[in-house]
């Protein structure tokens, strides 16, 4: 017998192959869901829906109207989270490489940049693909509704047929508007299920967010000024001041509306670069537009938009929670660019994979704001500690720069929260099945890439890891001073040796100045180094919910749903049904809604609470084994990378390095841009993978090239840097 058998002390394991076809299973099982509640969706407008689906789900769940929609438009959505919950605990204990290759190389076609320049900005394939399978649901969805309202069309005494069609084509505005108001809230779930199901982040999803925002408020600013405009026509204008008590409440839909208008203004590109605070503050507004969305529909309709709304809410209470403690940060390290790099403790349990994102907040230098910022350390190589680099380049980053210098090198304290890493969930393995892959940086926009280095630094000394891609990292910087960022590549602690396997070159480029001369020592100023002491109440970097937290973020969805149902039940049952009888004309509907809001928000903060309280006192045991650190950070260089090779000429190749093996492999040039189209056509292996961190216009350079006929062999990949 082998491993894998089931006898006295041993546990089963299941094979690779085994475990691929189980994640396939799953992963199928909740595309069959899906796609089942988009034609529910589909169906919703047509006669068949109404008149015959419709009373006998009603019949069959007892709960009306409610408990059709909470069956039909709720459960599918909850039940394909709790099974990529599932999916994902699997994927994270046993990762089979050869299968993910498979399917990467089966989707790579769509993944090529389909539009680059424009305003949807970076488009692949497969995004626009169900853009437009969206837009024609959207498109039949109000077509479907009109021809039906229109056939059973009664002009009222007073009103023209054109006003009468108006009004109808109105209100369904406001219907097509809910179903996008119900996938608006799934892309910026950071921690949600569903985006690393599908091979998402929370930054790349972002894009989605706002697609699906800016066609929601069309259709619901459409849906306002057209009954402004009937009410008008029809001296009815008196109406937009009722609250009806059983009918749709106008005042509440005109208070959504503007805090609608007000979100959507805040978040137009150019307001939201030049016054990100105002926009930032300004979207805090969504809590009151879902309050008076759910009073101007009434909850029969809000159940369309409850499982983005309930899966954000949980979403939110834990992160809500994490964010209340501190972790404990063990050093930082000012480099003489004006960026600093931030060491945390974390526990040896928390795993993430390259390219991850780290929330922070600094509550001496602002008690409100979030930062994001792309973590740079490797959880394999770096088990105990996390790294993120933040550049001096805003008002909050200078203010964390000063903060930091003006501490004493050692024996200070600086208070810090932080919400993450979110993690792509594909993690190193796509990276693994190219021959070559090519990373394009600019400035800061090189730290995602500092991770994706170190990972593969680790997996190159792996005996299991069969072949390594060869490696080209082109970063672009504005000044010579900011080539310090390259001493965070490799942890000074052995550098490249003891990885003859990973074949690494860096091309460095330095678009303003020429090359430092030889008597110039202002780019060899050393790092400033300060060290920590921790308060006891400091405690490491570590899982929301445990090392089997997927598991638990399945099992709080699920049981807060249920005591949601729960008490929706015991009230409906006990209190509204024998005045209401289920007419929905006798009970007020505002409080009501107000009733199921409060539900809701009691159900996700026990739930939750309950988890998180359970699994952080499980954390402190744990974090209490961790031993603080005390010695040189991972990553740090006692010399800088910044010293050259006299002589004339402006290429040159670094010298004299303690980490040598780096060294060799880079080549600085100064003075002008790489030539990207000539450096990734003139890569002539099968399988290139490039991936891009920088500015939007390098970005757009980098996806026309790849997308041009010529560059079938390279498969782009964006990252959503931050700093």
């Amino acid at each position: 017998m082998d491993d894998r058998t089931l006898g006295k002390g041993r546990k089963y394991a299941p094979s690779p192959a085994a475990a691929a076809v189980v994640r396939s299973a799953v992963l199928l099982l909740s595309a069959v869901v899906f796609v089942g509640w988009l034609m529910m969706w589909a169906m919703l407008p047509t006669r068949a829906y109404s008149s015959t689906w419709a009373p006998k789900l009603a019949a069959l769940t007892g709960f009306g109207k409610q408990g059709v929609r909470m069956t039909v438009y709720v459960f599918p959505v909850l039940f394909v989270y709790v099974v990529a919950c599932v999916y994902l605990h699997l994927q994270q204990k046993g990762t089979d490489p050869d299968t993910q290759s498979r399917t990467s190389t089966r989707m790579a076609a769509w993944r090529r940049p389909v539009l680059v320049r424009g305003p949807l900005g970076i488009v692949t394939g497969i995004e626009l693909a169900f853009l437009l399978m969206l837009v024609a649901l959207l498109v039949w969805f109000y077509c479907a509704y009109i021809s039906v309202e229109f056939s059973k069309l009664r002009v009222k005494p007073g009103e023209k047929l054109w006003q009468a069609e108006l009004e109808k084509a109105a209100r369904r505005l406001g219907t097509v508007g809910s179903l996008c108001c119900a996938l608006l809230f799934l892309p910026v779930a950071r921690g949600s299920a569903l985006l690393p199901l599908v091979g998402l982040t929370s930054e790349s999803s972002i894009k989605y967010h706002v697609w699906l925002g800016n066609m929601a408020m069309v259709f619901f600013t459409a849906h306002g000024f057209c009954y402004v405009f009937f009410w008008a026509s029809t001296d009815q204008i008196h109406l937009m001041t009722k609250w009806a008590r059983t009918r749709v409440s106008n005042v509440a839909g005109e208070l959504a509306l503007l805090c609608g208008l007000a979100m959507w203004a805040t978040a137009l590109p150019r307001i939201r670069r030049r016054m990100f605070e105002l926009f930032y503050y300004a979207h805090h507004l969504y809590v009151p537009f879902i309050v008076f969305s759910a009073l101007h529909m009434g909850v029969t309709v809000f159940c369309f938009v409850l499982p983005g709304v309930f899966l954000f809410a949980v979403d939110r209470c834990l992160r809500f929670l994490r964010s209340r403690a501190r972790v404990r940060l063990v050093s930082s390290r000012l480099l003489p660019s004006g960026a600093v790099e931030l060491n945390f403790a974390k526990s040896p349990c928390l795993r993430y994979n390259p390219t991850s994102t780290l929330f922070i907040n600094v509550p001496c230098v602002s008690r409100l704001q979030w930062h994001p910022f792309s973590v740079t350390s490797s959880s394999s190589l770096e088990p105990d500690t996390l790294s993120v680099v933040v550049k001096n380049r805003g008002g909050w980053t200078r203010r964390l720069y000063e903060t930091i210098s003006s501490l004493p090198p050692s024996g200070g304290h600086l208070g810090v929260s932080v919400e993450g890493p979110y993690s792509p969930a594909a993690g190193f393995t796509p990276l693994l099945r190219h021959d070559s892959l090519v990373m394009v940086s600019g400035g800061i926009g090189i730290t995602p890439f500092i991770s994706v280095i170190r990972e593969l630094v680790y997996q190159s000394g792996m005996a299991e890891t069969a072949s390594m891609p060869r490696l080209l990292l082109v970063c672009v910087f504005r000044t010579s001073a900011e080539l310090d960022m390259l001493d965070l590549l490799v942890p000074g602690a052995g550098g490249l040796y003891g990885t003859p396997r990973l074949d690494l070159r860096i091309e460095a480029f330095v678009t303003s100045g020429s090359e430092p001369r030889a008597g110039n020592d202002a780019h060899k100023r050393p790092c400033q180094q300060v060290w920590y002491k921790p308060w006891p109440s400091d405690a490491p970097v570590s899982p929301a919910l445990g090392s089997n937290g997927w598991l638990w973020l399945g099992a709080v969805v699920s049981s807060s749903f249920a005591a949601f149902l729960a008490l929706v039940a015991a009230l409906q049952r006990f209190y509204i049904y024998p005045v209401d009888r289920d007419t929905n004309h006798v009970y007020p509907w505002a409080a009501r809604t107000m009733l199921n809001l409060l539900f809701l928000g009691v159900s996700v903060a026990g739930v939750s609470g309950a988890a998180f309280l359970w699994n952080k006192r499980r954390s402190a045991e744990e974090g209490k084994k961790i031993k603080s650190v005390d010695g040189p950070t991972p990553g740090m260089s006692p010399v800088s990378l910044l010293h050259w090779a006299g002589g004339g000429g402006v290429e040159r190749e670094l010298e004299s390095l303690p980490t040598q093996p780096l060294a060799q492999a880079t080549n600085v040039h100064f003075g002008h841009r790489p030539d990207l189209k000539r450096m990734l056509l003139g890569i002539h292996d099968e399988n290139v993978g490039v991936m891009a961190s920088g500015p939007s216009g390098m970005l757009e350079e980098v996806a026309t090239i790849c997308s041009c006929e010529l560059a079938s062999n390279l498969h782009f990949q964006s990252i959503s840097f931050t700093w």
